[in-house]
């Protein structure tokens, strides 16, 4: 007898490299281009078709097969268990996260909200590879490290704007809610051919909810036991024919805690605001127009239990205040016309006052950041085009900006995403920018994907460069505490790096359809004119000097997820 059909999607699109089998034997196939199978020589009597394919739901039909069978038509429904989401971050493209040549890592909402936190800096402990470390135990600054690589070679977008960089990297990160959060994808590795200086390490690209997808109204509330509170308050609503999401989100400590008996505050006290503002606007032509600010202002401080206000900037009573206000604008425009031309936008000020003890320390920090892109396609080739601009006004008190810095950084980018064959891809890509201050800088990468028919293998290896400008007072708090001098051998060069990386994904899917998933990655960086403090040479000083040689960085990582029809999940 034979069996015969076609696998379709709910849309009624050919599902390619399905596997039917034939339960409890060794009898199968898989599906054509066009979704079509055939099983031949099946024994007379009642059976059980078994079909799967990847992001899809296990399908079993019941068949009597003591006649000949008309062609069966079988829909398979999608399975939002296999992660196979939607990412932008590793071709600032929308695909699929099995088709990016770029391994991206996704977390969505609902991951982060099973380990409540008030904010995203800290929530991110929970995802491998990624450690938000606490560099100051008295005022709480703190980075995000990615593959063992410290905080400022992490990058951090906000709906892929370059929003939190220089100043905002130890304190900028606090002040983003989780209410607000739809997912966040994260690229290890160097991301410089897209998004310039300072994703060495990798970035971390928060893509806040769209007035579309959020709820008309929600309020969420946090608490402990030591009497930190959050509260989180989310709403839509209409004007005309635009749709505006308005989120605030309020976080205060402001018990002053001294378990261990030194005198000093174990937890930094805080009380912080931040009001957040999205616009989305309906075009006839259904292309994007978005508009988003955000405000932050916060105040905190640590130090010896007495310490209160009156003491601040003063030598009597030691205590660490900051003030922080922090405004932020960003927006995307689809040009009208046939043509795939995007332009987005950002800017940013923060300015901070604070003070160590007597010594004070105040910045000023303006960024204005504009991208033109240009996406075709022509035929196997998927082209990426963009020029880009950067200014960034710069002035604090330190003896490091003894004049007001300008830094203006123009660039082009151009990225070839070639199809070879259905299960081989390469990606070609190269930045060119010119800092006003360091020169050119030239930034190339390439990256190649591999997947079987059915997508359950899938490997990918990455070879890229990157590059990144320091800034010693927002990146090093020793420098700022204490009583050591700062000092700075010669002019401080841009560090650059070549990254080479391997991933390999695998998943299995069990009879029961549960998903089981491996995803194994091997990373190694060489850097050159790595910028490392010496903190040995003069007990009395930190000294800063590009080191005379060269720096590796190398590890492995394993990423083992479960996942099973009930709804229940396991990670490790």
């Amino acid at each position: 007898t034979k069996i015969h059909g076609q696998i379709t999607d709910p849309n009624d699109q050919p599902i390619f490299a399905a596997s039917v089998l034939l339960e409890g034997s060794t009898t199968g196939t898989t599906t054509d281009d066009n979704g079509h199978f055939e099983l031949e020589g099946i024994p007379a009597g009642k059976a059980t078709l078994v079909v799967r394919a990847v992001g899809y739901l296990p399908h079993k039909q019941d068949v009597h097969t003591a006649a000949p069978l008309s062609p069966l038509a079988i829909t398979l429904q999608k399975d939002n268990r296999n992660l196979d989401e939607v990412v932008v971050s590793g071709t600032l493209r929308e695909v699929s996260k099995l088709d990016s040549p770029i391994p991206v890592e996704v977390y969505s909402a609902k991951f982060f909200r099973a380990n409540p936190s008030p904010t995203i800096f800290e929530s991110l402990q929970h995802v491998n590879g990624v450690r938000p470390q606490v560099n100051c135990s008295v005022c709480n600054t703190g980075d995000i490290h990615i593959n063992g690589l410290e905080g400022p070679y992490t990058m951090v977008l906000i709906d892929g704007m370059p929003i939190v960089s220089g100043l905002s990297t130890v304190y900028g990160l606090n002040g983003i809610p989780q209410a607000l959060i739809e997912r966040v994808e994260i690229v290890k590795g160097p991301a410089s051919t897209l998004y310039g200086s300072e994703a060495v390490g990798g970035l971390i690209n928060i893509i806040t909810k769209t007035p579309e997808n959020a709820p008309l109204f929600s309020l969420e509330t946090f608490g402990t036991t030591w009497q930190e509170y959050s509260l989180d308050l989310g709403g839509k609503f209409k004007v005309g024919s635009a749709q505006s999401l308005l989120g605030v989100n309020y976080f205060n400590y402001a018990n002053p805690i001294d378990k261990n008996g030194d005198n000093f505050t174990d937890v930094t006290l805080q009380d912080r605001i931040s009001i957040f503002n999205k616009w989305n606007f309906a075009r006839k032509d259904n292309k994007t127009a978005s508009l988003a600010g955000r405000y932050i202002y916060e105040d905190r401080w640590g130090g010896e239990m007495d310490w209160n206000r009156q003491y601040r900037g003063g030598d009597q009573v030691y205590g660490e205040s900051i003030y922080t206000k922090r405004w932020e604008l960003m927006g995307v425009y689809d040009l009208p016309g046939s043509e795939d031309l995007s332009f987005s936008f950002s800017a940013n000020g923060h300015d901070q006052n604070s003070v160590y003890g007597d010594t004070k320390y105040m910045a000023d920090q303006k960024i204005l950041f504009g991208q033109l892109t240009w996406h075709k396609q022509i035929k196997n080739h998927d082209l990426l085009t963009g020029l880009a601009y950067r200014y960034t006004y710069y002035d604090d008190n330190t003896p490091a900006t003894a004049n007001v810095s300008h830094t203006h950084l123009p660039g082009l980018f151009v990225q070839d995403e070639i199809t070879l064959h259905p299960q081989h891809k390469l990606l070609l890509g190269a930045r060119y920018d010119y800092n006003s201050i360091h020169g050119s800088i030239l930034s190339p990468r390439l990256n190649y994907k591999w997947n079987s028919k059915d997508k359950t293998h899938v490997l990918r290896i990455g070879v890229g460069n990157g590059y990144r400008v320091a800034n010693v007072f927002t990146e090093d708090h020793a420098a700022l505490t204490g009583a050591r001098d700062v000092v700075f051998l010669g002019d401080l060069k841009p560090e650059t790096s070549w990254n080479a990386n391997i991933n390999y994904v695998k998943k299995f899917y069990t009879d029961n359809g549960a998903i089981f998933g491996i995803d194994a990655s091997t990373f190694y960086t060489y850097f050159t004119n790595k910028i490392i403090p010496d903190y040995d040479t003069d007990i009395h000083k930190i000294i800063y000097s590009n080191l005379d040689g060269h720096a590796v960085s190398k590890g492995i990582s394993l990423n083992l997820d479960w996942a099973h029809p009930s709804g229940l999940k396991a990670m490790v």
